[in-house]
């Protein structure tokens, strides 16, 4: 916890496309320890939401469900903030932005796409292609056990050099 606040404490964010906003700074809180290692709060919420936000025993950022089912989104918390950041300059630079939702991810051709490794992506996944750029999220869906609960949003139509 010493050295993520070191680092990350204090560090407000831009809201996430998803989980009601993310924490809107990070902030270590509640440590807690189980057989798989130490566990605390990344930061305080943006919205009253049925999770929260954790950094696991090896690092990775994710979700806890009330019911505690732990969903790691992230391997680490660089990765969460570069999808943070991804988001932000994918919606202002895409000219189209689509939403597909629970089965409709299904669907989803990633052919010709690359992983975007720096989003270090274990639940939630970022792809690159010619022209767009897709996340998918499935943190929460995972957590609860609802596949409906599957998101990908496609940004395409990207200027030239702003992808």
């Amino acid at each position: 916890m010493a050295a993520y606040q070191e680092r990350w404490g204090g560090l407000s964010l831009p809201p996430a496309p998803q989980y009601d906003g993310g924490p809107r700074y990070l902030d270590p809180d509640s440590p807690e320890a189980d057989s798989a290692g130490w566990w605390f709060e990344a930061g305080t919420q943006r919205t009253a939401v049925s999770f929260s936000f954790l950094i696991g025993p090896s690092g990775e950022f994710g979700i806890q469900a009330e019911g505690g089912k732990w969903v790691p989104l992230h391997a680490t918390i660089e990765g969460w903030v570069e999808s943070l950041a991804l988001a932000h300059e994918a919606s202002l630079g895409a000219r189209q932005v689509t939403r597909l939702v629970g089965d409709d991810v299904d669907g989803l051709d990633l052919n010709g796409f690359a992983p975007m490794r720096e989003v270090r992506g274990l639940a939630d996944t970022w792809w690159r292609g010619p022209d767009s750029l897709v996340a998918r999220y499935s943190g929460e869906a995972t957590a609860y056990d609802w596949p409906g609960g599957r998101i990908a949003v496609i940004y395409a139509g990207f200027d030239e050099g702003r992808r």
